[in-house]
């Protein structure tokens, strides 16, 4: 297959950096650090004599030619609806950049609607382009809502990624509301689309051929604590496999991204799961996954993006053949599909900075007012999951602050959204228990021991202050 068919308008990046409005609003590609363009974000940060005020909107998070070189040239005015470079979360807590945190399911419908950003362009990586199709690269993300979306289209075909990535792509668009039909998803290795995304030829206004490698993820080694919380979950885990009817024949699982999710996800061929079929089904493929494949512990992976560290990339490019039966990647409103996790039963698995007396869930802003990263697919997940579980240290590392806290001073994830606490001191099973009885156990499973006095004494002081969800507001967040 050629990388790029005959006749296409085929520029260098300035030249399609020019077509891209001053003000304009651009739709990219990219999950997971992963299958974003390169050549023309950074063309359109080296541009001279334009003032540029972008709004950009991407499917995930993306690498440092758009969050740091396009952040630093103080071209972006807008952004959706994650950011993970240190550049960008510094422009948008100085409120440089004005950025909207959203939950990452419906995104390509709020896109498509315009609702949240109607895109003049969208510039995507691909493995290949014609005439009216493109096959994405290392992710798809929102890229078929983004294409369908967009005024005009500019396709970077890179070069660095392998062609055969494209046997594992399963590209399936869910129709328009109020028209959608169900999701025809029943298991995770199904397939149900094709490798391409299709648009009008009329869109494609310029083709960009690169050869430059994604900024990979850098998983830091498991530390004893990650490795504690490794244990606890692989427990319960082994003990609600066995107990829950609906896991008799098959378990599908989700793990957040990260290396402590990379680290959990490490520990899973310990879990005893009998006969049963165990399969990933989740946003990002990381490198413990391929792991699990290769040991036969996972009989296949499903996510929207290869979120691997630099020797993960080596290694499935090295073998893509062999690992094409195992991987399925799809768009996101299908691997983060209400729909779709609420049939296959999920047992999800998600990071965050602190949780409650009462199971509410702070995943985003330190503090309550600095954001890190975004909430990404943890809401997708943590709300339709058969059963979801916070997996997090008890404190913060190297600092002594208790990460169980008896309010957290900002809510992505309620109290209803939450079964199940993870930390390295233990386990706190939720489901079914009025506040005042998921208090106690959070502060006996999870917290710090040295924690646990001042956490019970803040009990102390609020319950007698009466009410269903007790609290004294004058010392809740003071409360040590």
């Amino acid at each position: 297959m050629n990388r790029v068919a005959v006749d296409l308008p085929v520029e260098d990046a300035p030249s399609a950096a020019a077509r891209v409005p001053d003000d304009g609003r651009l739709a990219v590609s990219g999950f997971g650090s992963v299958g974003y363009p390169k050549a023309v974000p950074l063309a359109l940060a080296e541009s001279t004599g334009r003032t540029l005020s972008l709004t950009v909107v991407s499917g995930g998070s993306v690498g440092d030619e758009i969050d740091t070189a396009l952040v630093e040239a103080g071209a972006i005015e807008r952004r959706f609806p994650y950011q993970a470079r240190p550049a960008a979360r510094e422009a948008v807590n100085a409120r440089r950049i004005a950025f909207q945190d959203r939950h990452i399911a419906g995104l390509g419908d709020e896109v498509v609607s315009g609702g949240l950003v109607a895109p003049d362009v969208a510039v995507v990586e691909a493995l290949a382009v014609g005439e009216d199709w493109l096959i994405p690269s290392t992710s798809i993300g929102h890229t078929p809502a983004f294409v369908e979306a967009a005024d005009r289209l500019i396709v970077e075909v890179n070069r660095a990624q392998p062609l055969s990535l494209r046997r594992l792509h399963d590209v399936y668009r869910p129709g328009r509301p109020p028209n959608r039909e169900p999701i025809p998803l029943t298991a995770p290795n199904a397939r149900i689309g094709e490798s391409r995304i299709s648009f009008p030829r009329e869109k494609l206004v310029s083709v960009v051929e690169t050869d430059r490698r994604d900024s990979p993820y850098a998983f830091r080694d498991p530390s004893s604590t990650d490795r504690a919380i490794a244990a606890n979950l692989s427990a319960f885990l082994a003990t609600e496999i066995a107990r829950n009817p609906a896991f008799a024949s098959s378990v599908n699982l989700q793990f957040g991204v990260g290396s402590l999710g990379n680290a959990l996800m490490g520990e899973l061929d310990g879990v005893d799961v009998g006969d049963r079929t165990v399969a990933y089904y989740g946003e990002v493929i990381q490198d413990s996954l391929l792991d699990l494949i290769d040991d036969g512990t996972l009989s296949v992976a499903s996510a929207t993006s290869l979120a691997l560290s630099a020797e993960g990339q080596d290694r499935l490019f090295e073998d893509v053949e062999r690992y094409a039966d195992g991987i399925v990647l799809r768009p996101a409103d299908v691997s983060n599909s209400p729909e779709v996790i609420r049939r296959l039963g999920v047992v999800a698995v998600n990071s965050a900075l602190e949780v409650d007396l009462y199971g509410h869930v702070n995943s985003t802003h330190v503090g309550g007012t600095r954001v890190l990263n975004g909430v990404g697919g943890s809401g997708d997940f943590n709300r339709n999951a058969l059963v979801s579980v916070t997996a997090l240290p008890s404190r913060v590392r190297g600092k002594g602050v208790s990460r169980i806290v008896p309010m957290v001073p900002h809510v992505d994830h309620t109290e209803h959204d939450v079964s199940v606490v993870v930390t390295e001191r233990g386990v706190a099973d939720l489901r079914g228990l009025g506040p005042s009885e998921r208090a106690d156990l959070l502060v006996e499973e999870c917290a710090h021991p040295d924690d646990r006095p001042a956490l019970r004494a803040y009990l102390d002081r609020a319950r007698g202050r009466g009410g269903h969800m007790p609290h004294d507001l004058e010392t809740v967040f003071d409360w040590a």
